[in-house]
């Protein structure tokens, strides 16, 4: 197959060029190249996807194509400057298309308003809705979870990672009996590439199975052959010491405030594992996450606490 990646250069894009050139497809990868760089022995198109016109330099036709983006503007120009030259097309969407954090239905977002910012972090989820419109239902559509693994600079799970294999204790947050999913991007990518490759199409969330927080961490301390001290801090907590949820600075990634995000993380994904979705041990992600921090030297400081917010915290609780 002739296989075009809009991206290609960062984590999820990379890894998906990355297996399809291990299939034997013709890897064409479309990006700014800002982000990184391709994987090898693929061939990489600079191109602006921002300008009207911006995947001119894009030859040929595609036996797949599968874009990344999330702004509205550029998955519109994609779809109709590659059109008649796109076999199978595959929207990466997300999780975050769903309206509703406290349950986990099925409401969508309202697609973006016209005039919005597709841009401002506040309308990913309207603006993941106006892209899989977009799409059209043709379209395979992975609304993935939240992605994990190697070459992740969001240091979500990798903060976790990296937490445990430097011990000590460890502050926990919530309940361990909190629910979790997520997924590596290595399942992420070979499920996107079978999916298109058979020609699936319509919306399918991909991730994990609800599991708990205390299963998430005794996974990665298997993979990390450690055996944590963890010293739990619940909501309450955790709030009145301005914890923030989730990720960025000061947060205990992962973490989110219940019954408001009871739902976000409790999807059922039943239909993706029947289309033959295959997950992953928690322990396998986290010894190779540890092991690209090792080789890379990848500093985690986006999310989490720092050493010393954690022991100042873990004073004030015990």
């Amino acid at each position: 197959m002739r296989t075009l990646v809009l991206g290609g250069t960062r984590f999820l894009s990379r890894e998906i060029a990355r297996q399809a050139r291990d299939r034997g497809h013709e890897v064409v990868c479309a990006a700014r190249g800002q982000a990184g760089d391709p994987p090898q022995g693929v061939e990489f198109v600079r191109v602006d996807r921002a300008q009207d016109g911006g995947l001119s330099p894009l030859d040929g036709s595609f036996d797949l194509v599968i874009d990344v983006a999330r702004q509205p503007s550029m998955v519109r120009r994609a779809v109709a400057e590659l059109a008649g030259r796109a076999g199978h097309w595959t929207l990466i969407s997300s999780c975050s298309v769903y309206a509703e954090t406290h349950e986990a239905n099925q409401v969508l977002h309202e697609p973006l308003a016209p005039g919005a910012d597709e841009s401002d972090p506040e309308n990913y989820g309207p603006a993941k809705v106006t892209c899989e419109q977009i799409a059209g239902d043709a379209a395979l559509i992975v609304r993935a979870g939240l992605i994990v693994g190697p070459e992740d600079g969001s240091d979500r799970f990798t903060y976790w990672v990296d937490r445990l294999a430097r011990g000590g204790p460890v502050l926990a947050p919530g309940s361990p009996d909190d629910p979790v999913q997520l997924i590596d991007v290595r399942d992420v990518a070979a499920w996107t590439l079978d999916a298109a490759e058979k020609g699936l199409a319509g919306p399918y969330d991909v991730m994990s199975s609800p599991f708990t927080r205390g299963e998430m961490l005794a996974g990665i301390a298997e993979g990390l052959s450690v055996r944590p001290e963890l010293v739990w801090a619940d909501q309450a907590f955790l709030t009145e010491h301005k914890v923030a949820p989730w990720m960025g600075p000061r947060s205990l990634p992962l973490w989110l405030p219940l019954p408001e995000y009871a739902g976000f993380m409790a999807r059922d994904v039943s239909a993706t594992l029947d289309a033959g979705l295959r997950i992953r041990p928690v322990a396998d992600t986290a010894r190779d996450t540890l092991a690209w921090l090792r080789d890379s030297g990848h500093q985690v400081t986006k999310s989490g606490l720092t050493a010393e917010e954690e022991a100042e915290l873990l004073r004030l609780l015990t």
